[in-house]
């Protein structure tokens, strides 16, 4: 019989109604998976205090890292339960982060409790728990609405929806089909939870003069910036002066597009002035992989062109 190690992280899929709105709970542990339990065993690890998802920060990520490198030689999967509002953050990273693991992790939360009216958590249980026990999957995939998802290139992108996820360039998971993961060389990075990574967000008015005040002045490894369209930026001298600033001196800035889908380019002048200017083209690169990839790249002081490097591998470049 499989052993599956859970990992109950908190989220939606286990809170209960409190005079305080929904809150995490524990009793999910007592009945969730008791309908598989003539299929698997399942060791869980209940996280202490749970936590809504908007509340994760990189030191949860390290706790739970170094939990599931401590289970996965004793189990045959690790089953991690997340609400759903930065799971797909936790899965990028889980999937760079453990590249050398050769057993499935799978993610799943709900948009609605587990025993809320209607709730769509059983199904992704059900989904889930499928998933673990097929033999062709060794990588890390959000289980969500009957589908599997590579982790690498995921997002959140519904908060009503039952199919609230999506991976706009590699599609669900399909056995036999080559993954993201697998296109990767281990990365044999250790996590570095203290590492200093921001996104900046460009939109129409002053936002270029205020990233280029971050970069210049607020303490950070590494930058992702949300250019528009194929990743481009207002024509400001101002925030081209800044970004060759920062990368000159060590840091990192991925370039990204606002986009669900497509890359990012030089075919236009400002996207190539951002290049020229030290930025890193982020291809089809999302925010949710980039975060845990930028994450991986400031601890460990990559260059621009391991950061190049690691995205072409991914097949995001």
């Amino acid at each position: 019989m499989q052993k599956i190690f859970v990992l109950y992280t908190g989220g939606t899929i286990g809170m209960k109604s409190t005079p305080s709105g929904l809150l995490p709970d524990t009793e999910l542990a007592e009945s969730a998976l008791r309908p598989y339990s003539s299929q698997a065993t399942f060791h869980w690890h209940i996280c202490q205090p749970l936590i809504d998802s908007s509340n994760l920060t990189p030191a949860h990520w390290a706790e739970w890292l170094a939990i599931i490198q401590a289970a996965l030689p004793a189990h045959d999967g690790i089953l991690v339960l997340h609400g759903t509002d930065t799971l797909a953050y936790t899965a990028n990273l889980l999937a760079l982060a453990l590249d050398n693991q050769a057993k499935p992790i799978v993610l799943t939360g709900s948009q609605k409790p587990y025993h809320a009216p209607h709730s769509d958590a059983p199904a992704n249980l059900r989904t889930a728990v499928a998933a673990l026990q097929n033999p062709q999957l060794h990588s890390t995939v959000i289980a969500f609405d009957g589908r599997l998802y590579p982790a690498i290139g995921s997002s959140k992108y519904s908060t009503e929806r039952d199919d609230g996820f999506d991976n706009p360039h590699f599609g669900t998971w399909q056995p036999g089909q080559a993954q993201p993961h697998s296109l990767l060389s281990p990365l044999s990075a250790q996590f570095q939870p203290q590492a200093r990574v921001c996104s900046h967000l460009l939109t129409p008015g002053s936002s270029a003069e205020q990233i280029a005040h971050s970069l210049r002045h607020f303490p950070q490894q590494a930058a992702i910036l949300l250019g528009y369209g194929q990743g481009h930026a207002p024509e400001s001298p101002e925030l081209l002066h800044a970004i060759q600033h920062f990368t000159q001196h060590g840091g990192l800035l991925l370039n990204l597009s606002q986009a669900h889908h497509g890359r990012t380019g030089t075919d236009y002048a400002q996207g190539n002035a951002l290049r020229q200017a030290g930025a890193v083209g982020g291809g089809k690169c999302n925010i949710e992989t980039a975060t845990a990839l930028m994450t991986l790249a400031a601890g460990n002081r990559w260059t621009a062109g391991q950061l190049q490097q690691a995205l072409q591998q991914l097949g995001l470049a």
